[in-house]
């Protein structure tokens, strides 16, 4: 009986944690991501200076943001199955540019080790509508 208490109050706790969310399918993660926004025309390389943020959207896209707002959608040529969130993307770039023709390596931030590697496509910028 003494353990009925603690039991039931564990019990009690565990019913009330909250249940993880199943995650969200890449399909609404990029529409969320690029909400009020138009698409432009492809370019072929950024500026990495201009570069502030990138968010990967598994198995599907990796979405670089630039210091003036925009961002800029690649959907590698390659790969892109191996992207997952949980990745650090590596990328051995000759010039002040990330371009089509680079090759992305991802590495999983818990044990460092090569998860793989994407081909990158063209960069389609995502600009605020105007109104």
């Amino acid at each position: 009986m003494r353990f009925a208490l603690p039991a039931l109050a564990g019990a009690a706790l565990l019913a009330l944690a909250p249940v993880n969310a199943a995650p969200e399918p890449a399909a609404a993660q990029m529409a969320k991501a690029l909400e009020g926004r138009t698409a432009g025309e492809p370019v072929k390389c950024l500026n990495l200076r201009d570069i502030r943020s990138t968010q990967i959207i598994k198995g599907t896209a990796i979405l670089y943001e630039t210091n003036g707002g925009v961002i800029y959608v690649n959907t590698p040529r390659g790969g892109a199955q191996s992207l997952d969130k949980w990745d650090v993307l590596v990328t051995n770039t000759h010039s002040s540019q990330l371009c089509s023709i680079d090759v992305v390596r991802l590495y999983d931030t818990s044990s460092r080790i090569q998860t793989g590697f994407v081909n990158l496509g063209e960069f389609v910028p995502y600009r605020k509508a105007k109104s």
